[in-house]
């Protein structure tokens, strides 16, 4: 009788376990209908940030980036957003096909509460130099800031240069 009971013990605490670790689990996991929307948001503003710089629109580029703005390049150091709009502008006035895609399959979204989002994937750039395409692929995290309704990348890290 004691062995029954000492087994029916264990069974119960086991279930209570295995249960309370399930309840956990499910309260930390994010709404998945709410991650979904976050990526495609993300993804959207992704599509309009290089949308922007494939037809060199600076003014449009202007207001996807954070006056604060802090760019953290592998090779390039720390740039803020008045260095990073002379070197669109720079690079733009070279007239040499730059263009940027997203590796299909790269990106990656996740919430940042009550801030935004970050977005991490991997993207080629591809510009013509001495009369060859010469393309590229690095990886890259953008921190996005929702702010009033509005999308923009106060952080960037660029690496693998």
């Amino acid at each position: 009788m004691k062995l029954k009971f000492q087994i029916l013990r264990i069974i119960f605490f086991s279930v209570i376990l295995t249960a309370g670790n399930m309840l956990i689990k499910a309260q930390s996991r994010p709404d998945t209908q709410a991650v979904q929307g976050l990526y495609k948001e993300i993804y959207h503003m992704d599509s309009v940030l290089f949308d922007a710089f494939n037809s060199h629109d600076m003014e449009k580029l202007k207001t996807l980036f954070t006056d604060d703005l802090e760019f953290y390049h592998d090779l390039g150091g720390l740039t803020g957003y008045q260095k990073n709009m002379e070197t669109f502008k720079t690079n733009f006035e070279k007239n040499n096909g730059l263009r940027r895609a997203l590796v299909k399959g790269s990106l990656e979204v996740y919430p940042i509460k009550d801030y935004g989002a970050i977005e991490t994937g991997a993207h080629t750039f591809c510009h013509i130099e001495n009369g060859k395409s010469d393309c590229g692929t690095f990886k890259f995290v953008h921190i996005w800031q929702k702010k009033n309704g509005e999308w923009k990348i106060s952080r960037v890290v660029s690496y693998g240069h």
